[in-house]
This record gives structure tokens, C-alpha cells and sequence, in this order.
């Protein structure tokens, strides 16, 4: 499959055009227009085969792979609860996509999914986010202003039986982190996590300015026909690592529903031929962020001076062409920086 740089970059900025959209709407998410033979796939013996397991992490861990699969996603989102007084309720938004999640890392205590989105057509294919799971973390990176994010340790009691989920965007720069305990109560695996801080999502960031922060709780359920993923903002603006107002909660739903008849061989063929080079682009993040205690990307606030870049890079490496690590490396050189020097203190809910 091959990409100009015009089409790499379109992927990369809007990270869904390629995929089946449905208009902005306020209503319930709606399932994904689907081409004929697709159909949905529940599987409710995986779930029996977590609640039957013994042990506690086992369960979790469980729990954590059952999110690996093909699916059809809608991702709703919904301004709810005004906060400021001279702030007017935004429309809101929903997006259909055929999402595949793949296993990159499992080593016991660290799991690590790659998504990836396969147009309908099965023509295009964007790299989407990534979620690391890191079992008791002593340690976690949180956004802590525009463009910034830094390491801070975990409180023992904090990290204790709880999984620290870190979310990544489409170039593997960090977006946000979250840690709390999977809970398996009458049969239902449930993960939710500690209030933190994220920066702008890409679908908010190229439309506005009047924010420049989330303060989100994500919850994760497996459920019979998949997962889900909920997550709860407040759409806040930040003055460096001081509050200085909030505008209004939004609630974010992302239904994940196993389906088949879907063609998702672009997707695993593209992350076999491309899979070396975005582990060499992981290991200039993890060597960057763990020299300066985080990382400061000097891009604008969408990123596209470091993201173009490597996927162009990618689509060089699926045609056979080789990418040297000096190559990579000096993008992270132009387009990074350790962050300044500040006093690093415990973790704790915003």
C-alpha cells in the first residue's frame, strides 16, 4: 500500500477522515454503517473465562488482552454540565470507524495494544492511539502543561494492586495518564482510573482555542458484544500548573464492538512491515522522557512537524526503503526537549 505526503499527512492530522463518519449529532451513538456481511461477533465465554479465574491479577490481566480484536467503534461525545456563566453548550459529536487492536508487549505486568484504522473501502490505513498498561507503576507521566509532560512518582498506596494506563497518539508522543484498580464484581471487569490531566484532543484543537486542558476520569468495561470506553472531562483552562477556570463537562462514550466480515488484512500487513521502525520511534521516546524526567515537544499544539515526518518515514519502510536510527533520532532532535528543571512531587488527584 502506498502513501503520498499529502495522504500521510491528511491521516495524521485528522486522524478519523479516513474512516465512516456520521454527522455532528446530540443523540445516542450509532452503530457504524456497516457494508453487507459484516456481523457482529459477541463473545460472552470470554468474559465467563475471566470471572473464572482465580487470581486477582490474572483476572485483570485477562480483562486487559480481552480488549485485543477487529471491531466496529462509534466514538460520541457530549457537552453536558455548564460551568461558566458566559459559556454556550457545543454541538456535539460522533465518528464511526473499523478499528483494530493488536498486541505489541505482554510481559506479566506490562501490556501494551496498538490501534490501527482500517478505512471501509480497506484502501487507507492510519496508525491510531496506543494504551500501555504498567501493574503497581512507582511512576507515571502526567500533562502538566501546554505541550509538556513530566514524570512523577506514585504513592505506594496509590499504585498497590492498581494499573496505571498511559495513552499515546498517533506519532507515540505521550497524551495522558491514569491509574486505579480493575474491579470484577458480579461478573462485570471494570477499570477506572484517578482524576488527571490530558491536553486538547486533535478532534477539539483544530476547531478552537478557548481551552487548553482536560481533567478526565476513563473508565473501561468489557461487555458482552466487546468493550467500552467512558470517559468523563471537564474542559478546563490553565494558567502553566494552576486552574484558572472551567467551562463545561463533557462525556465521552466509545463503544467497541467485535464484529467479522470485515476485511482488517491492511492493517496487520501494515504493522508487519512497519512494526521495527515504530518500536525504534517507542525507544526515542522512552530514552528522551526517562533522561529529563519527561519531555516538551516544541511542535505547534497539533504536532504535525514530528508526526508527518515519521509516517512518511513509515510509508518509506513499507516500500522497502531503510530508516536509519540517526534518521529518527534527529526529528526527535528538532521537534523535543527535556523538560525545565522543577521540583517533582508525589502524584495526586487534580
Amino acid at each position: 500500500m502506498r502513501f503520498s505526503l499529502a495522504f500521510v499527512m491528511t491521516l495524521a492530522g485528522v486522524a478519523l477522515a479516513a474512516c465512516a463518519a456520521t454527522p455532528a449529532t446530540n443523540q445516542a451513538p450509532q452503530p457504524v454503517p456497516a457494508p453487507s456481511g459484516i456481523v457482529p461477533t459477541p463473545d460472552a465465554g470470554y468474559l465467563a473465562a475471566i470471572a473464572a479465574a482465580s487470581d486477582a491479577m490474572e483476572k485483570d490481566r485477562l480483562a486487559i488482552l480481552g480488549m485485543l480484536g477487529e471491531f466496529a467503534v462509534s466514538f460520541d461525545f457530549a457537552e453536558t454540565v455548564v460551568l461558566a456563566p458566559d459559556y454556550e453548550r457545543r454541538k456535539g459529536k460522533t465518528v464511526g470507524a473499523y478499528e483494530t487492536v493488536l498486541l505489541v508487549e505482554d510481559t506479566g505486568p506490562r501490556i501494551v495494544l496498538q490501534h490501527l484504522l482500517v478505512s471501509e473501502d480497506g484502501s487507507h490505513v492510519t496508525k491510531h492511539w496506543r494504551q500501555d498498561w504498567h501493574y503497581e507503576a512507582p511512576t507515571r507521566l502526567e500533562f502538566s502543561e501546554d505541550q509538556t509532560w513530566r514524570s512523577k512518582p506514585l504513592s505506594a498506596e496509590q499504585s498497590r494492586g492498581a494499573w496505571t494506563q498511559c495513552v499515546y497518539e498517533v506519532s507515540d508522543a505521550p497524551r495522558y495518564c491514569g491509574t486505579g484498580k480493575w474491579n470484577h464484581r458480579y461478573g462485570v471487569a471494570t477499570w477506572t482510573s484517578d482524576r488527571s490531566w490530558r491536553p486538547l484532543p486533535r478532534r477539539e484543537y483544530t476547531t478552537r482555542n478557548d481551552y487548553n486542558a482536560l481533567n478526565v476520569e476513563n473508565r473501561h468495561t468489557l461487555t458482552p458484544a466487546g468493550w467500552t470506553h467512558e470517559q468523563d472531562h471537564t474542559k478546563t483552562v490553565r494558567d502553566g500548573e494552576r486552574t484558572a477556570r472551567t467551562l463545561v463537562r463533557e462525556f465521552g462514550f466509545n463503544d467497541y464492538r467485535r464484529i467479522a466480515g470485515f476485511d482488517f488484512s491492511p492493517a496487520t500487513t501494515y504493522w508487519s512491515d512497519t512494526q521495527n521502525f515504530w518500536a525504534r520511534v517507542r525507544a526515542q521516546w522512552d530514552r528522551r522522557i526517562a533522561a529529563g524526567a519527561g519531555i516538551r515537544l516544541k511542535t505547534s499544539v497539533d504536532g504535525m512537524a514530528l508526526i508527518a515526518p515519521l509516517f512518511v518515514l513509515a510509508a518509506g519502510v513499507q516500500e522497502g526503503r531503510t530508516v536509519d536510527d540517526a534518521t529518527i533520532a534527529g526529528l526527535f532532535d528538532r521537534w523535543t526537549a527535556a523538560t525545565s528543571a522543577k521540583a517533582v512531587t508525589a502524584s495526586s488527584t487534580p
